[in-house]
């Protein structure tokens, strides 16, 4: 007999006497196309592992599209929760003559009695299958593995607390002393940071002698991070801050202070050096070559197997500073100090990673000399020269237009706040999108409080319109589960689209529920866990939900990647399932019906069903 590939999970959770008991134990039984293995309901006699074949889980209770629950083929593991809860939810049936070698039920359920990690694999949630991949890539030598667990705590330096008496001799002593480049100043929630620079700047540029005290020279306020967050995050916040050192809190106490070379004593990668040739550009051609080297930094922190969430986070800080020193280069002072500019799509949310198309728009004080109707053409040149400085970096053009070089997209504060009145009003799909990007707007340019005014705007007129609401959460389903087409991709060229499968829904139900709720973070993630604080969704689904969304972008970027090395295009969303793993298949069956169930939750609560 065949016997099967037993070197992977969940094999390899067991030992060399309990894989052999399986080899021992196995049986084989074929199937003809059509037959059904395990009805609804029934008791199983016993776990397939398919040869040969495919099988389709089917939901007995439902029609067409929604009866697909999963499709099984060559290499694929089912049944075996079946077996653990005593009954088939569902029903299994062969799609294409099968051959599979069949584990008794009573090996199996002795096997999940000996070794609690293999049963728990047949029972664990999404989020803890992922975790159990990340782990595997580890022990498979990756030189992060260390370094992904590594925590804030493990890095901190003990803080140098003095007061605004101190003077600059007695701090510069203290700094060399404790050879430490900064000295926290104030006490409780007054802290202030003084670095060796700020000390030098004093003496030189601002009038201080050595007896002076360093008074208000400390910063505020102060960049800071949890003592239990990753060291991962630390260098994320450093980035996106353009800072060297961060200060850690734990609750309310600080604990200590993490500075950059300490980060980089435990992580070295191109991430830091590239976000130093971006701010250190003295020109745009500078830019250029800067921002040159992030494809590479992505393919070096993904074969080093760095978690998805840290990776977006690295390229969110890297992305949005390039975009801020393109605003610095290529638009007039005047304009910029009047004025915000805001990204949307993923690049507001967070979660680019590769270039993608320019989503950007401009905001423009009242009554500045800008928002004036006369200035309109040199106000759109600049916008068309900014908008080709984008693309020179490598940002194609917006098939939508939705850039500041499209006049649509480049208005006063009352003129937007306008549009979203209208667009609220009218509710038809275009009006709906154009609300659901403007959403996911992040300021990285100018100033600020423009797009938060902006965005309060449109949460006071549409968080509590329950129809619009309604048609805005209609979208999350628009596009129907893939789950059906497992079994249909028989040419490596066809593949499953999980931008509308798994990404779309997930980003657009969850900002669905942030809009409702007037949470204004961009990024699905951090909104995801301000549902949880809310009460809006539990713990545990909001992890399988951030874990799938994970999930749908490595799969897509680990494609775009080898698309871009044969010379390809980015844009292709379409995974081709036939290239993964037994067990990434399986994560991609599970992150599907996460999705599925997050739809019907959508459905049920803005009453889609009607």
């Amino acid at each position: 007999m065949l016997e099967p590939d037993l070197n992977r999970i969940p094999f390899t959770l067991l030992d060399s006497g309990q894989r052999r008991r399986v080899l021992e134990g196995l049986d084989l039984g074929y199937y003809a196309t059509g037959q059904v293995l395990l009805e609804a309901g029934a008791s199983p006699e016993c776990v397939y592992l398919i040869l040969k074949g495919e099988i389709a889980e089917v939901d007995p209770l439902q029609t067409g599209d929604e009866a697909w629950i999963g499709h099984y083929t060559p290499g694929d593991l089912f049944g075996g929760i079946s077996v653990l809860n005593g009954y088939s939810r569902y029903r299994f049936q062969v799609e294409q003559e099968a051959l599979c070698h069949l584990l008794p039920a009573a090996l199996f359920r002795a096997l999940c009695d000996e070794c609690p990690a293999f049963a728990d694999y047949f029972r664990q949630r999404l989020a803890d299958k992922t975790q159990r991949l990340l782990a595997r890539r580890g022990a498979f030598g990756s030189t992060l593995a260390g370094f992904m667990l590594a925590k804030v705590r493990e890095c901190l330096r003990e803080p140098l607390i003095v007061s605004r008496a101190t003077s600059i001799a007695t701090a510069t002593a203290l700094l060399r002393e404790r050879r430490v480049d900064s000295l926290l100043t104030g006490a409780g929630n007054r802290l202030g940071m003084v670095t060796k620079s700020d000390l030098l700047d004093a003496l030189v540029n601002g009038g201080s002698t050595p007896r002076s005290a360093i008074g208000e020279l400390g910063h505020r306020p102060l960049i800071q991070v949890d003592i239990d967050d990753y060291l991962f995050a630390a260098l994320v916040a450093m980035t996106r801050h353009r800072i060297a050192r961060v200060v850690v809190f734990d609750g309310r106490e600080v604990a200590g202070v993490v500075e950059l070379p300490d980060v980089l004593s435990h992580f070295s990668s191109r991430a830091h050096v590239v976000g130093l040739q971006i701010e250190q550009a003295r020109d745009f051609d500078d830019l250029v070559a800067a921002a040159g080297g992030l494809t590479a930094l992505v393919e070096g922190l993904m074969a080093q197997g760095v978690k998805l969430r840290f990776v977006m986070a690295l390229l969110a800080a890297l992305n949005a500073r390039i975009v801020h020193r393109t605003f610095e280069f290529g638009v007039p002072e005047s304009l910029r100090a009047q004025s915000c500019l805001m990204v949307m799509g993923s690049e507001g949310r967070g979660e680019q990673i590769l270039k993608t198309d320019q989503d950007n728009g401009l905001i423009l004080t009242d009554g500045n000399a800008w928002s004036d109707a006369t200035r309109q053409e040199p106000l759109m040149a600049v916008m068309q020269d900014f908008s080709e400085r984008l693309q020179r970096l490598g940002y194609p053009p917006c098939p939508g237009k939705i850039m500041v070089s499209n006049p649509a997209w480049v208005a006063s504060e009352s003129v937007w706040r306008g549009k979203i009145a209208r667009w609220a009003s009218s509710r038809d799909p275009h009006s709906l999108m154009q609300l659901a990007i403007l959403l996911d707007a992040r300021a990285v340019g100018g100033q600020a409080t423009l797009l938060e005014g902006l965005r309060e705007s449109l949460f006071r007129r549409c968080s509590r319109d329950e129809l619009l609401l309604s048609h805005f959460a209609r979208a999350a389903l628009r596009f129907g589960s893939p789950l059906t087409l497992f079994g249909s991709l028989k040419r490596r060229e066809h593949g499953v689209d999980v931008k509308k499968a798994g990404l779309f829904p997930i980003v657009h139900g969850v900002r669905t529920l942030a809009l409702e709720r007037r949470i204004a973070a961009t990024s699905t993630l951090d909104r995801l866990d301000a549902l949880v604080d809310d009460g809006r969704l539990d713990r545990a689904f909001a992890d399988d939900l951030a874990e799938a969304l994970a999930l749908f972008v490595e799969l897509r970027l680990r494609q775009q990647l080898e698309r871009l090395r044969a010379g390809g295009r980015v844009g292709d969303d379409r995974v081709v399932v036939q290239r993964l793993s037994g067990f990434e298949r399986d994560l991609l069956r599970e992150a599907l019906h996460t999705v599925r169930a997050f739809k019907q939750r959508l459905t049920h609560r803005y009453h889609l069903e009607y």
